[in-house]
């Protein structure tokens, strides 16, 4: 059953209470629609279970039956992955249910999650990289608009979604600077490189005002028809991009694990890339350690006489 049938059947206090949580995620929070769509369908599979239990308003919730809700995932195959972002939904759920005054305990203040495996992300060697963003080619519109998108994408490290919501506005020629809007809608200043002041120039003097409509407004990039670049068609460029250089399937997010390589393995530091990537937590920055030291340790024990 998906969500919206469980919504529909929940109890009236409980459908109330996530729709209140939705809006406060979009409203207060600004978190992204990618995330309220996994709170709320999180939240809600919360609450059916705890209505199977005979629950009919949020300050029935307990630490019991949230454990209970997360037993009842895991026994049906969860990812761990998984696992600890429903604990996150649950979390942020009840503490909000206890700053509104709807429960005079936060029931998840004491839930515990298992913590995701986390792999190391795929990364293109910089030759790989290099050869991946120069395949577009510079003659049609389309070819300029890509090769700018590519270069953009390994320059800065942002994410596709960031990549889409530029506007022209937001790029600083003179400074070869780009600003961002991550995460939470927080503002970071990005750095990028000549070849990718090369490609937006081109860009924007030869490419967008060929595609530019009166829908365009102010956006970077922009699709065929005029209208702001789709993160699909940005996938679609990236992997396209991938094939015709003989590399393996890559997305827009593997150029970002590669910029934060490369810059790493080239001596900058940690926190430095952490702000560049705008990451809240330097954990998650740090997976880039370990896969510097992964290509180290594949390099010695290829090269190295007492490997």
């Amino acid at each position: 059953m998906g969500t919206r049938d469980l919504h529909e059947r929940l109890p009236h206090a409980l459908r109330e209470a996530v729709d209140e949580f939705g809006h406060h995620l979009v409203r207060v929070d600004n978190r992204s629609e990618q995330t309220v769509r996994a709170y709320i369908s999180d939240v809600v599979s919360l609450l059916d279970h705890a209505a199977g239990s005979g629950v009919t308003t949020v300050a029935e919730l307990d630490l019991a039956l949230l454990r209970g809700w997360l037993a009842a995932r895991m026994r049906q195959g969860a990812a761990r992955a998984s696992q600890a972002r429903r604990a996150a939904a649950a979390r942020a759920f009840t503490a909000w249910a206890f700053r509104c005054g709807r429960v005079s305990a936060d029931p998840g203040a004491h839930l515990a999650s298992p913590k995701p495996h986390r792999s190391l992300p795929t990364v293109l060697r910089a030759d790989q990289a290099a050869t991946l963003v120069e395949t577009a080619g510079p003659d049609e519109t389309e070819g300029v608009r890509d090769r700018a998108v590519l270069e953009l994408l390994y320059a800065t490290g942002v994410r596709v979604s960031e990549l889409c919501g530029l506007d022209r506005t937001d790029v600083d020629e003179a400074r070869r600077v780009v600003r961002v809007f991550g995460k939470g809608a927080k503002e970071r200043a990005v750095p990028y490189g000549l070849p990718a002041q090369r490609a937006l120039d081109d860009w924007l003097r030869h490419g967008r005002p060929k595609l530019a409509t009166t829908a365009s407004g102010d956006a970077l990039f922009l699709g065929v028809k005029g209208g702001r670049l789709q993160q699909t068609v940005v996938r679609r460029i990236v992997d396209g991009a991938a094939r015709a250089a003989g590399l393996p399937h890559t997305k827009p997010h593997d150029l970002r694990h590669s910029a934060a390589t490369h810059l790493l393995d080239g001596g900058a530091d940690l926190r430095a890339v952490q702000d560049l990537l705008g990451h809240s937590s330097l954990s998650s920055t740090q997976i880039y350690t370990h896969v510097s030291t992964e290509r180290l340790r594949a390099a010695f024990k290829q090269a190295h006489p007492r490997a």
